[in-house]
């Protein structure tokens, strides 16, 4: 790799870094290649993505960016997950390697605050992005199911009164 293939590759890294609201750091020593194309297909599911990078760029990617603190994180095989969504890459990375003891999750950003490995798996048990969306969904088109059923109920009664009403008038 020659000077300018670096520099793209930090400047990529830092870009990334940027964008992201998480960043998870883990260890990924001994995955198999097909291991780690189903690690990366399960963060893609996520909508999290999984970076493998040499670590002395991924310290010079980290300057400037509010995730600089993680870089004493960055020795050994290590690789980033990391997402927009702040709950992604932490569920991805949590359950993978509760499935598969290669991976091992070191620590990891969200914002400006830095998560060691307990942080990290609390947030994993928090619902995704959608999930919270569809339950605020849920809890607000509840009442309005609920507020029509009963507007409707008196107007059914109503009618079932006038319905005896004249059937009880036509028996006379």
């Amino acid at each position: 790799m020659d000077r300018t293939e670096k520099e793209e590759v930090v400047a990529s890294l830092h870009k990334t870094f940027e964008d992201s609201s998480i960043v998870v750091v883990t260890h990924y020593s001994g995955l198999t290649v097909a291991e780690m194309g189903d690690l990366r297909n399960q963060m893609r599911e996520a909508g999290a993505s999984f970076k493998v990078s040499k670590n002395r760029l991924t310290r010079r990617a980290l300057e400037g960016t509010k995730y600089q603190p993680l870089e004493n994180l960055f020795t050994g095989p290590t690789g980033i997950a990391y997402s927009e969504d702040p709950v992604a890459a932490a569920k991805a990375a949590v359950n993978f390697s509760k499935t598969n003891d290669k991976l091992i999750v070191l620590g990891g950003a969200l914002g400006d605050e830095q998560l060691d490995v307990a942080k990290i798996q609390s947030l994993a048990s928090l619902p995704s992005l959608d999930e919270l969306r569809a339950k605020l969904v849920g809890i607000i088109s509840t009442p309005a199911t609920r507020i029509a059923g009963v507007l409707q109920a008196p107007a059914g009664q109503i009618a079932r009164v006038i319905s005896a009403h004249s059937a009880s008038g036509e028996a006379a």
